[in-house]
């Protein structure tokens, strides 16, 4: 197969995704097809939405049992298909706000329980619940029982999200079925499964598109990844099998690593994992955009820490190599307010002026531009300070919300890790450059702290930290 961009790859899957889904209700929904008519112009006219209108009612209404309900499913996925963006837009509108709950219902019903007698409430208590169950849901359950059904729920709602951010009809859509996904991606459904070179090349090209964090350059890039000597594992659910929800990538090396290139390297040599003494958690990816808000992460890492030590014995140390993803244009908000000198120590602006032959006040625009890494010096002299801000930033929680600012320090904190590490230009790549000025940082996950780190953090507040970099963080 010939080597692509993982955009070229993302852009294949989707295609091949969308086609899958025609495919499977084609056949299915041609019955129904005879009852409705011909299918709906792409920007869904008033005509049109009045008969999508209708048999959306008719899916509710249940005529004809169960099958004729799916076969109505079926027709309204595959009329959803065929929108164009406008089109989509009304479509979901319409079901935002025409299949709504009912507002008198469900005042009729608090009523009624705030009313009833004892020997009643459980009844009244059931019909608030009834009241408070859009009709929508009922419609959107029916997709489950389709093949390819629930991953046609999945990308409706990665199409509803950001439409659901600026308009409360399409938000509280977003809500029902945020719930409703949630409870069937529930962690308890789902499958963890090592991805090996042996898998089906459908399935490795997706990670190729799915790969957030480290991009993949094509299959020789892939390959390395799959060696003896590293690890892929992927969350699955029972209706979307061939579909990874979420995969992280493990290196098994000697040591906690300290830049990412080598772990990338193509041109290394394939190490023994059995003399490998520390797992390494360099690249966490989460595939379905329609899932966002339903967390797999947590489990995912406890339950590869656990598959790893009970496979390799010799493993003793299980970290990550992790990006900073907020750091740069949080500092970037601080000098917007703040003179950057004013945030420097007496030795780290007495450094930088040595190295800028005394143009320290310039250094907005030197670390703008970029090209500090190619100057020895500079980069030196900028090293104390930038490392210093990253772990005051890494220690900050947002006041209201008692979360780490960065969202992949708060993921790892979230799961039990400590902040054990700053890797000073770990990442020197552009991206690296414009995430953290090259900055990584290592996470550790100690088996026998994990659970305290967690509940520390949640429910305290408190962030766990090496000795190193709570120094850091307190200069």
């Amino acid at each position: 197969m010939a080597e692509r961009t993982s955009t070229g790859f993302l852009d294949s899957v989707l295609d091949r995704t969308l086609g899958n889904l025609r495919a499977a209700w084609r056949d299915l929904s041609a019955t129904a097809r005879v009852a409705v008519g011909a299918p709906p112009r792409p920007d869904l006219p008033e005509e049109d939405a009045q008969r999508l209108h209708g048999q959306m009612r008719d899916c509710l209404d249940g005529k004809g049992g169960e099958v004729s309900a799916r076969l109505r499913a079926a027709e309204l996925g595959r009329a959803y298909l065929a929108l164009s963006a406008v089109g989509r837009e009304r479509f979901l509108r319409m079901l935002a706000t025409e299949f709504d709950r009912d507002p008198d219902a469900v005042r009729n019903a608090a009523a009624a329980l705030v009313a009833a007698d004892p020997a009643d409430y459980a009844k009244a208590e059931r019909a608030l619940a009834r009241s408070l169950d859009a009709p929508r849901l009922k419609l959107l359950r029916q997709f489950n029982g389709l093949d390819q059904g629930v991953k046609f729920l999945v990308d409706l709602r990665a199409e509803l999200l950001p439409l659901a951010r600026r308009d409360g009809d399409l938000a509280a859509l977003d809500a029902d079925l945020h719930g409703l996904l949630a409870s069937w991606f529930d962690v308890g459904f789902l499958d963890l499964r090592r991805i090996t070179w042996e898998a089906p090349a459908a399935l490795l090209e997706k990670l190729i598109a799915y790969e957030a964090v480290h991009a993949i350059r094509g299959w020789d890039d892939l390959k390395n990844r799959l060696e003896a000597d590293r690890r892929c594992f992927a969350f699955f659910h029972p209706r979307m099998p061939d579909e990874p929800l979420i995969f992280v990538e493990v290196a098994l090396v000697n040591g906690i690593s300290d830049r990412i290139a080598p772990l990338l390297d193509e041109t290394a040599p394939v190490a023994d994992p059995k003399s490998a003494d520390t797992a390494i958690f360099y690249s966490i990816s989460n595939c379905q955009r329609g899932l966002d808000g339903i967390s797999f992460g947590n489990f995912l890492i406890k339950q590869v820490v656990d598959l790893l030590a009970s496979e390799l014995r010799n493993l003793k140390t299980f970290a990550t190599l992790s990006p900073v993803p907020g750091f740069r244009a949080w500092l970037e908000a601080r000098t917007a307010e703040h003179d950057l000198a004013s945030m420097l120590k007496p030795a780290e602006a007495a450094a930088l002026a040595a190295a800028t032959h005394g143009l320290a006040g310039r250094l907005p625009e030197l670390l703008e531009a970029d090209d500090w890494i190619e100057r020895p010096a500079l980069a030196d002299a900028l090293r104390a300070p930038l490392e210093r801000l990253c772990a005051g930033y890494l220690a900050t929680l947002r006041p209201q919300r008692r979360r780490a600012l960065d969202p992949v320090a708060h993921f790892h904190l979230t799961n039990g890790a400590r902040i054990e590490r700053l890797d000073w230009l770990a990442d020197p790549t552009a991206k690296g450059l414009r995430q953290s000025y090259g900055m990584m940082v290592n996470y550790l996950y100690r088996l026998d702290s994990i659970d305290a780190n967690h509940e520390a953090y949640r429910g305290e507040g408190r962030i766990s930290m090496s000795s190193t970099i709570r120094a850091l963080a307190k200069g």
